[in-house]
Order: structure tokens, then sequence, then C-alpha cells
């Protein structure tokens, strides 16, 4: 059976108790900003490709099974065939990459203040990155490769260096 949501974000946010909302969503957004700087941004093809998988709610295992057998209607099928297989679908991305990502994305939209807002998050080390991952993870929001490890986030980086000593503000 596909994986979906158990419940929803605002009972998994609940349950978890230390995040807000905006936390959770804040890192979802950065999944995807880390996906397209690690494998590239999709293309239209692409995209239409991992839409209807979403909409049928496969997991990679189970479309590559299709596949195999075939069982796929025929533009889709096509579609995979023409990008490279249903391997190119898959943009799964590291806890240190989703790290990195959310660093950046944080400094570029916050400047200065990224460190405040994540803390008021109550995200204040990559360790919390990943517990929000894998509260994601747990409730069907979010799927994890076999080799993925909540402890893929220990440790990272040091938010007092990531945020405060390597900010620079550019100069014209």
């Amino acid at each position: 059976m596909p994986n979906q949501p158990e419940k929803p974000l605002e009972q998994v946010v609940t349950e978890t108790g230390r995040y807000p909302v905006g936390a959770f969503l804040f890192v979802q957004e950065c999944l995807g900003v880390a996906a397209d700087k690690v494998h590239g941004p999709m293309s239209p093809e692409e995209r239409a490709v991992a839409q209807w998988v979403a909409h049928h709610a496969l997991n990679p295992e189970e479309l590559r099974a299709r596949w195999d057998k075939g069982d796929l209607p025929p533009d889709i099928r096509r579609t995979i065939d023409q990008i490279g297989g249903p391997q190119r679908l898959n943009r799964h991305i590291s806890g240190q990459q989703l790290c990195w990502a959310i660093r950046d994305v944080a400094l570029e939209r916050w400047g200065l203040m990224a460190r405040g807002v994540l803390a008021r998050w109550n995200i204040t080390r990559t360790e919390d990155i990943g517990a929000i991952i894998f509260a994601l993870v747990d409730n069907g929001w979010l799927q994890k490769q076999p080799t993925d490890s909540i402890t893929d986030f220990h440790g990272v980086f040091s938010f007092d260096e990531a945020f405060d000593q390597a900010y620079r503000i550019e100069e014209s």
C-alpha cells in the first residue's frame, strides 16, 4: 500500500510538541530547494510524471515495479523512458544536504535575522531539522531510504558558525 500521510500536519505538529507549523512548512519548502541544488531543476516532463506518481501515491519501488512490468499508462511510460528510467525521478537528498540548504535559504531570506527566526521555531541545532524530518517520515508525509538515519542530522554544523560568523553582506 502506498504511503499516505496518516494524520493532518497540524496533528503531527501538536504531537511533536516542540516545533510550530511554520517550522515544518519551512523545512518542507527547503527539501525542494535542496533537491534542485543536488539534482538540478526538474524538467517539465519530470514534473508531469512526478505529479502523476504523487496523484497515484506510488513510492519509488512501486513505480519501478510497475515500469518493469509494463503496467503504466503509455504516455507516462514513454516519458519515463525518455528521461532515462524511473531512477531519474529519485531526487533523494541526504540529511547533511538538507541542513546546508536550510542554512542557505534562511540566510538569503532573513540575513542576519536568520538564526533568530529559526530559534523562534525552536530550531537551534541541526538535530532539530532531523527531528522535524523524521516526524514527517514517521507519519507518512515523507519517505526515507533504508540508509537514512536521524544521526545524519547530528552536528552537521554549529549554528554560531553557520549563521553568525559565516554571514557576509555582499558589496555592490
